[in-house]
Formats: C-alpha cells, structure tokens, sequence
C-alpha cells in the first residue's frame, strides 16, 4: 500500500467514527464542521509528538479525567506499543499499550488547593497550562455554559503560550467561543443535556484519532 492510500485509509476509518455519530444523533448534525476542525487540529498536535491539556469543573472535571483515559490506553482497537519502542522496552513491551499524550488538570488535588487558596482559585488550570504546555499543543477547556472563569483563563494562557485551544460548550458558546481556535456548541442550553451531549463528542473524537493512529491496515 502507498503513502497516499494509507493515509486515504486512516482517514476513512476516522471519519467512518464521525459518520457513526451523525446517523446515531442527528441532532449533532450542526456541529459536524466544529468537530471535524477538532479532530483535524488534535490530530496535527500528535503528529508532530505533542499532548493534549483538558480541564472543566464538576461533571466537566470528571469529563477530563474520561477522555485522559480513553487517549491514554486502548478504547476500541488493539494499539500494539511501536517496533521501535519494543526494542527498547523488551518484554515490558507486552503489557503496554499505545498512547496518545493527554493530560486532565483536574486531577493534581494538592496543586489545586494550594494554588487556589495561595494565589487565585481563578488561576488554577491557568498554572499547569503555564508549566506543562509548550508551543503546538492542545488545549481542550469543557464547560458548559462557556463562562466558567478558571478554564477562561487557562484558555486565554494556552493562546498566549502558543497552544491550539479548543472549547466543549453549550448552545451559546459563551465566553469561550471568542477564545477557542474551534468551539464545539452542543445544540443544547440545560445542563445534563449539555453533558450528555459532550460525552457522544469526546468518545466520537477519540475513537477517530486512536482509529488514525492506530487501527490496523
């Protein structure tokens, strides 16, 4: 198989995911563009062997936590660890998995607290942002309003810092739709629907990038 048609079939499975969400949730239909973009961006970023920052608040927070986990470690293909990377590990190499590079800031708890009752709870995504992004990552801000202060602010630091931003919002967008090199909208205003909502979007994006990375040909 040539370059050109191994790329042609990457792509084709990928999408074949986004293809999957549109026929299971028609409604999803007005975001199609938004969440092409976000693939396209996240997939370019591991390309080139940088990570992925998210954070939220609340269900947004443990929505961070998901999507680490399904980037992190096999969601719906086998990711056999790299030939090279095999060489190298040995027999250790048998019980790992691919991964793509993702971070939660929501997870450091001692970081949070000290830096929020420190400094500036408003600051405190903003921090890891600072100390963990370097120029052509990612980074995804969940919330569903699209106001929340603290994942503006770290927005507004990725962009600052050089990262592609990303936002996972409501209908309106708020805030982080002037923010956000791409807006993911939900068409939906209540907060549950919101999440739910969002939920069908991340497994979506992360099915159609371990399906580019790693899916056999």
């Amino acid at each position: 198989m040539n370059v050109n048609n191994r790329e042609e079939n990457k792509e084709e499975k990928a999408y074949a995911y986004l293809m999957l969400m549109l026929q299971r949730h028609p409604e999803l239909n007005c975001i199609r563009k938004s969440v092409e973009d976000a693939y396209e961006i996240v997939k370019n970023a591991y390309s080139l062997e940088k990570k992925l920052l998210v954070c939220g608040n609340g269900g947004s927070a443990s929505d961070s936590l998901h999507i680490v986990g399904e980037l992190m470690k096999g969601f719906r293909v086998q990711r056999h660890v790299k030939e090279e990377d095999r060489k190298e590990l040995g027999d250790l190499a048998d019980d790992l998995q691919g991964a793509l590079p993702a971070i939660a800031l929501t997870s450091e708890l001692a970081l949070i607290s000290a830096f929020g009752n420190d400094v500036n709870p408003e600051m405190i995504y903003a921090q890891q942002v600072y100390g963990y992004g370097v120029p052509g990552d990612v980074f995804l801000g969940i919330t569903t309003s699209g106001n929340s202060m603290n994942v503006l602010k770290a927005a507004e630091t990725a962009r600052k810092r050089g990262l592609k931003t990303i936002g996972l919002t409501g209908k309106t967008g708020g805030k982080m739709a002037d923010l956000a090199d791409v807006c993911i909208e939900v068409p939906q205003t209540d907060t549950a629907f919101v999440q739910e909502e969002h939920i069908v979007v991340y497994h979506t994006l992360c099915s159609m990038l371990e399906a580019y990375f790693f899916d056999e040909l």
